[in-house]
């Protein structure tokens, strides 16, 4: 069922209600309890998928002016009609969807980020959206919505609703079917992937600020960047490399080939403003992406969230949340009691992510950027209340002596 103007609160209303229901029913039937947060959080994770980043739900829908492209929504703004002239592009929730297929409704805070950078430091006019505020005022906004979602959050974002972490637990659970053992990297190793993030972070906004030199600096680096090229390449140059990033991110294919698949996005005018047989410029494919896509998917497969330890948009999130200041403000935190820790070494050995603050650090926060606060960790630990989730103090999941309760350690940990 499409939303439309005329049933927007019937079908919201009436979804919410099943998401309420099914964690109600995950949460008080679930018989396996090692995998009940593990069901809880996969439900979820769809839900999410459903509801808000592949904007079956989050509306408008079937904009006039986007027509072709189909009913995704596109560009509706939290706060635009409240905050008026006094900042009439509006808020946009900058943590929940891929920019190309949703439009700003919900969108990607390190799209945000480069694009308005470049092409719309000052240029009011850009990809059918009029702006009104400078781009340094919506860099501010940006990042503002970023702190206070991470501070809130954190990286549980990464963990519980990003459709690309779903998507790589799902070849995880593909690959467990298949009974093949996954692949890890040394400690080390990972460690250094996790730098990997700041890296593509760095270099995207130092290409973006490059390309946006002559509306920043007064004088042209790159030629053809001055705004003001004809519809499609508002910036001088083709619009489709105006985000450097979204170039290779393997999240963007994905993305639209599900809105594809379910009738939000119509093939044929994605397809044809494609050139070649490869996408090499194609707004919505590239060639680059899709091979990125490709090879990510290889990799996720053997490496349980091969992704999530080089993503940049995780890097941001943890950016504002395990780092100091923002780790001391944080609200949703992993934390470990040191007096109820054996060091059995179960916590590390289940974590997507190869974390391991949480089996090296002796106790009291131990979360650190790596950390997706799935909460596997938590449900797994052999030892009651070693390790809790907690949100503002308050626990949300804590871990159960599943010794006493006849739980063999490797059989829960597998």
């Amino acid at each position: 069922m499409v939303v439309t103007e005329n049933n927007p609160y019937i079908v919201l209303g009436l979804f919410a209600v099943i998401v309420a229901v099914g964690i109600v029913l995950i949460l008080k039937l679930s018989k396996d309890k090692t995998r009940k947060i593990s069901s809880l959080r996969l439900f979820i994770q769809i839900a999410a998928v459903f509801g808000i980043f592949m904007g079956l739900l989050i509306g408008p829908f079937n904009v006039p002016l986007f027509a072709p492209l189909g009913p995704s929504p596109r560009d509706h703004l939290l706060g635009a009609e409240v905050l008026g002239s006094q900042f009439p592009d509006g808020i946009s929730v900058p943590f929940l969807a891929c920019y190309y297929p949703n439009g700003r409704t919900v969108t990607c805070g390190l799209w945000q980020l480069q694009a308005y950078i470049f092409p719309f430091w000052d240029y009011p006019r850009g990809y059918q959206v009029n702006y009104s505020t400078s781009g340094l005022e919506k860099i501010a906004v940006t990042l503002g919505m970023l702190v206070a979602a991470c501070i809130v959050f954190g990286r549980s974002f990464c963990g519980w609703v990003c459709p690309f972490g779903l998507y790589q637990d799902l070849l995880t659970r593909l690959r467990k079917s298949a009974r093949l053992r996954h692949l890890s990297t040394s400690v080390k190793r990972n460690k250094q992937l996790g730098q990997v993030s700041y890296i593509i972070i760095a270099v995207a906004l130092l290409l973006s600020v490059i390309f946006a030199s002559y509306v920043i600096f007064g004088f042209e680096i790159v030629p053809g960047t001055i705004p003001g090229g004809p519809e499609g390449t508002e910036a001088g140059i083709v619009s489709n490399i105006n985000e450097p990033f979204c170039l290779v991110c393997p999240a963007r294919p994905l993305c639209i080939a599900v809105q594809v698949a379910a009738g939000q996005m119509n093939w044929s005018y994605i397809s044809q403003i494609a050139y070649g047989p490869f996408w090499i410029s194609g707004f919505y494919f590239t060639s680059i992406n899709v091979i990125i896509f490709i090879i990510v998917s290889l990799l996720a497969f053997a490496y349980r969230r091969a992704w999530c330890r080089i993503c940049p948009v995780g890097g941001l999130s943890a950016l504002f949340s395990t780092f100091t200041p923002f780790k001391q403000i944080a609200l949703t935190k992993l934390e470990k009691d040191e007096h109820k820790c054996t060091k059995c070494g179960v916590c590390k050995r289940v974590c997507p992510t190869q974390a391991t603050d949480m089996y090296e650090k002796k106790g009291g926060d131990v979360t650190e950027s790596r950390c997706i606060l799935c909460a596997r960790c938590v449900e797994i630990c052999p030892y009651g209340d070693a390790l809790k989730l907690t949100f503002a103090g308050k626990t949300l999941a804590k871990s159960r002596n599943w010794l006493e309760e006849g739980k063999n350690i490797s059989e829960v940990a597998s």
